[in-house]
């Protein structure tokens, strides 16, 4: 079911009309859906409205994560160097 939509005047700042277009173009569709998509995403708490036990398990997960590649990166440079070092002799 589609939702009714009212027509509605905001005053905005000639860059934002530039940027609404130049956004629009680009994504293939209309200002009024950029308007539409920028109002659906607007959140004024924005991190602050996460749960500070979620947050910190989210980072705990992608810290674990960077170290994990970090430490198979340099497993791997080790070998490439050793590999070369061997070439060498």
């Amino acid at each position: 079911m589609s939702q009714q939509l009212i027509r509605k005047q905001f005053l905005v700042s000639s860059s934002n009309v530039n940027k609404i277009e130049r956004l629009a173009e680009e994504k293939g569709t209309s200002a009024t859906e950029i308007v539409r998509l920028a109002i659906d995403a607007f959140d004024p708490e924005g991190v602050y409205s996460v749960n500070s036990n979620d947050l910190m398990t989210l980072v705990a997960d992608q810290l674990k994560e960077a170290i994990s590649s970090t430490q198979r990166a340099n497993k791997k440079v080790a070998q490439t160097l050793k590999s070369l070092e061997e070439k060498k002799h």
